[in-house]
């Protein structure tokens, strides 16, 4: 169906909208949810979709839950999910090291225990989850030992980041053999009444920094999530759309893999931002529709008048 960039999905153009689309692939947080509360509509949403034969998918940066802690999570508040749903950069980054580059060898990780568990269901050795205090001075960071089965160096989001890591992570990465995997590089997570918080992008830039080298990243705006939902389930891209409240990555990973795309208002961009990047030319981060809520699209499901 063709349309013009930065479309509102409202009345007649909703219900045209969801008969040429049979999966739709979902961000979660600032999307279906904002913290530990749904989107107002959202469940009812999803589970419409899911009624009418179409697939959902959700497609999520967060690497601090496995795919079963996001089934967990979608349940509670309502929304049909099971594992095979649900592509986090967890479970994604196990698929990459496992399946694309078939790592010999253990993996250093900074990150939380949903990642080490993912690695873990992969059958991925690894090592570094937990604090790891500073200890010693300067020419003992120097020199400290490493595992010689270490391979590749993961950052995901870690409240236990420190110099020590930082220092562990760049002893291993100045081998050039030695690969570096990013979840993601969201630079702040959003939390409630508007605050935010450091995001994985920040633990990224400074190993990289400190490395003079780049992270492969798994996440969003990489297509590697996209590809993975491919793989595992198989999808027409002409038929497909990503929904998301970023435009970049949730829109940009969209304009990157040939998909259609659908910003909802409820999180991270606004539609000024959009309109921003319509007005500069950089097309891949401007949606090719929006919605101020997914709920939105509730009267098309339902065979409504709007």
């Amino acid at each position: 169906m063709a349309a013009s960039k930065c479309t509102r999905l409202c009345g007649e153009t909703s219900r045209c909208f969801l008969n040429s689309v049979d999966t739709v692939l979902f961000d979660c947080d600032g999307v279906l949810w904002r913290g530990d509360e749904a989107v107002p509509g959202a469940p009812d949403v999803i589970n419409g979709l899911k009624s009418m034969g179409k697939r959902v998918f959700y497609l999520t940066n967060n690497s601090t839950k496995t795919r079963s802690m996001y089934v967990d999570k979608l349940c509670r508040m309502g929304f049909r999910a099971v594992p095979g749903d649900v592509f986090g950069t967890a479970y994604c980054t196990a698929v990459y090291l496992r399946d694309i580059v078939r790592l010999q060898g253990k993996v250093y990780l900074v990150g939380g225990r949903a990642l080490s568990d993912e690695l873990e269901a992969a059958g991925i050795g690894h090592l570094g989850t937990g604090p790891d205090p500073v200890i010693g001075g300067f020419s003992d960071w120097g020199s400290m030992g490493s595992d010689r089965e270490v391979k590749a160096v993961v950052i995901g989001f870690d409240e236990h980041f420190s110099y020590m890591k930082l220092t562990r992570a760049l002893h291993y990465l100045q081998d050039s053999s030695c690969l570096f995997i990013a979840t993601n590089t969201d630079t702040r997570l959003p939390l409630e009444g508007g605050k935010v918080i450091p995001g994985t992008g920040c633990l990224v830039r400074a190993v990289e920094t400190a490395a003079h080298r780049k992270a492969q990243v798994i996440g969003k705006p990489s297509s590697f999530m996209f590809d993975c939902v491919v793989q595992d389930c198989g999808l027409d891209p002409s038929r497909t759309v990503m929904v998301g409240d970023r435009l970049d990555t949730d829109i940009l990973m969209g304009s990157t893999c040939g998909i259609r795309t659908l910003l909802t208002l409820t999180g991270f961009s606004s539609l000024e931002d959009a309109k921003s990047y319509q007005e500069s030319g950089s097309l891949s981060l401007v949606p090719d529709y929006y919605v101020n809520s997914i709920a939105d699209l509730l009267p098309a499901l339902s065979g409504e008048q709007q």
